[in-house]
């Protein structure tokens, strides 16, 4: 199981960026993904959320209006497009994925890849 982030960089506020999640190693397919971030001394927090097909999401609060969660099956791929960004989001961004594998369920993530919102 493979997750592979790409997409980050430096933003002026205000402005948008498009992650990406590349999976391989499992049927993407059947696994919902999750996004989290981490800015540098504070805790992860959950970001977005979208099921295995793609039909329902989740947001964060402090996401809402702001991010959209999207996903390409075909391509084994994931998105975040966070628009109108701040500098509060400025954080490791990665995705994650809980995988069936035999009896058991085990969390993957992605090494990620760094966002920065600053002037």
């Amino acid at each position: 199981v493979q997750l592979v982030e790409s997409g980050g960089g430096l933003v002026q506020p205000g402005g948008s960026l498009r992650l990406s999640c590349a999976a391989s190693g499992f049927t993407f397919s059947d696994y919902a993904i999750n996004w989290y971030r981490q800015a540098p001394g504070k805790g992860r927090e959950l970001v977005a959320i979208i099921s295995h097909g793609g039909s329902s999401t989740n947001y964060a609060d402090f996401v809402k209006g702001r991010f959209t969660v999207s996903r390409d099956n075909a391509k084994n791929t994931a998105f975040l497009q966070m628009n109108s960004l701040k500098p509060d989001d400025t954080a490791l961004y990665y995705c994650s994925a809980v995988v069936r594998q035999g009896s058991d369920w085990s969390p993957y993530r992605g090494p990620g890849t760094q966002v920065t919102v600053s002037s």
